[in-house]
C-alpha cells in the first residue's frame, strides 16, 4: 500500500463526483464499499467532501484518493480507523506515516484469532449441500449430525453461506481427532451467549435510523467480537498450560 495520496488520472483537477458516482468508480476494486460505508467514513473524518448549498456532496480527485487510501489500508494493513486518521494526517502534513506498531511474534501474538475484517459481513456464497460437503470434507451422516446438534443449518432455498463452509471445515478437522458432533455443542451455545453479549452492547445504536449509526453498529460489533475472541484464546492457552504442566 502506497504512503502517498496519488492523484486520479483519470478525473480533472477541478473536477467533482456524486456519492454515487464514487461508489460505482471505487467498486472494481472494492467490492463491498457501498454508499452507506462512504457516508460512515465521512462522520469518522477520513474524508470531507464539499456540500452544495442544497446539501449534496461533491468530491474531489483528492477526496476520492483519500477513500481509496483509507479502504485499501482496512483491507491490506488491518489498519483501525483511527491510525488510518493518523497517517493521513501526516501525509497531509507533508510527513511519511508511522511505521506499524511492532507486533509480539507470531507465535505469542494474536495473529491466531479473527480480526474485525473477518467477522464483518463478506462476500455472499451459496453451497449446495454436495459442494459443502466436498470443500469440508465431511461425510453426510457428519454433516448431519452436526445440523442436529446446531452447528450447522442451510438457509433459504437450502443453500450454505460461507460462515457454515467455514465453520464445516473447522467441525471435521475436530471430528478427525476424535470428538464427536455433540462435543461440539458447546461452542455453538458459548458462540450465541457471546454474540447475544455483543448484539446488547451495540443494539441501541445498531437500531438507529441513520445508516452511519448501523455502520459504525457493525463495526464496533466486529471489534468487540475479535476481543472476546482473543481472551478466549488466551484463557484456553492458559488453561493448556496448567493443565499440560508448561
Amino acid at each position: 500500500m502506497t504512503t502517498s495520496l496519488a492523484e486520479q488520472p483519470d478525473m480533472p483537477p477541478n473536477s467533482t463526483l456524486s456519492i454515487g458516482a464514487v461508489m460505482t468508480r471505487l467498486k472494481p476494486e472494492f467490492p463491498e464499499v457501498s454508499i452507506s460505508k462512504i457516508r460512515f467514513l465521512e462522520s469518522e473524518g477520513l474524508v470531507t467532501p464539499h456540500r452544495t448549498p442544497s446539501g449534496y456532496r461533491q468530491f474531489s480527485p483528492a477526496d476520492v484518493s483519500r477513500l481509496r487510501y483509507v479502504l485499501a489500508a482496512q483491507r491490506d494493513q488491518y489498519l483501525p480507523l483511527k491510525v488510518i486518521k493518523d497517517h493521513l494526517d501526516a501525509i497531509d502534513r507533508g510527513l511519511e506515516p508511522a511505521v506499524p506498531q511492532a507486533r509480539l511474534p507470531a507465535a505469542n501474538g494474536s495473529s491466531d484469532t479473527p480480526l474485525p475484517r473477518d467477522l464483518a459481513a463478506g462476500r455472499e456464497v451459496r453451497m449446495t449441500r454436495n459442494e459443502l460437503l466436498a470443500h469440508s470434507g465431511l461425510t453426510a451422516t457428519s454433516l448431519a449430525e452436526l445440523e442436529q446438534f446446531g452447528l450447522l443449518s442451510a438457509g433459504p432455498g437450502g443453500y450454505f453461506d460461507a460462515d457454515a463452509a467455514h465453520v464445516a471445515s473447522t467441525s471435521a478437522e475436530l471430528l478427525a481427532v476424535g470428538l464427536e458432533a455433540r462435543h461440539l455443542r458447546s461452542f455453538r451455545t458459548a458462540a450465541d451467549r457471546e454474540a447475544t453479549l455483543i448484539t446488547q452492547l451495540v443494539s441501541a445504536q445498531a437500531h438507529q435510523r441513520d445508516p452511519d449509526a448501523r455502520e459504525r453498529a457493525g463495526a464496533e460489533a466486529a471489534q468487540l467480537a475479535s476481543t472476546i475472541l482473543r481472551l478466549h484464546s488466551r484463557l484456553v492457552k492458559a488453561g493448556l498450560r496448567r493443565d499440560l504442566g508448561r
